[in-house]
């Protein structure tokens, strides 16, 4: 008999078939592969506690290459600064990590959020051809709108 879980994850290949998204086909074989493989036990709980920060790390070491291998430099830097356009990507750079960190505190805090954020994040990710960065920056708009609404009860 098959258990809820692989069912679940084979609904979400189909999904991510359907849907034409790698992402979330390599994301679903990957764990099909760690459950079928007896890792499980061992893997899941580091996957979930790391595995946040370990694709933070990747993304932000692809968003570094063009300073590594040259393509930005300091001429560039300078030359943004003079564009409107690089002064709202700072600011949202900057709203961004503030909601992130929002975010980290309200999954620390009230964990069963988790469920609706990784369905919304699933569902953006097959039907819209989102980027699975959502739980967090989810997490953390959920936060800030949550002591918004606090603030005028």
């Amino acid at each position: 008999m098959i258990s809820q879980p692989i069912l679940f994850l084979f609904i979400l290949l189909l999904i991510g078939i359907l849907a034409k998204n790698q992402s979330l086909m390599v994301a679903v074989l990957a764990l099909l592969a760690v459950k079928w493989s007896g890792l499980g036990g061992k893997l899941f709980p580091l996957l979930q506690q790391k595995g946040i920060n370990w694709g933070v790390t990747v993304i932000t070491i692809a968003l570094l290459v063009p300073i590594a291998s040259g393509e930005i430099g300091f001429k560039q830097l300078i030359g943004a600064t003079k564009s409107y356009y690089a002064w709202i990507a700072l600011a949202s750079g900057i709203a961004v990590a503030l909601l992130a960190k929002g975010g980290v505190q309200l999954l620390s805090q009230d964990p069963h959020i988790t469920t609706a954020l990784v369905l919304g994040t699933i569902l953006a990710v097959a039907l819209f051809n989102g980027v699975a960065v959502g739980p967090l920056i989810g997490a953390g708009i959920a936060y800030a709108i949550m002591h918004a609404i606090q603030l005028f009860k």
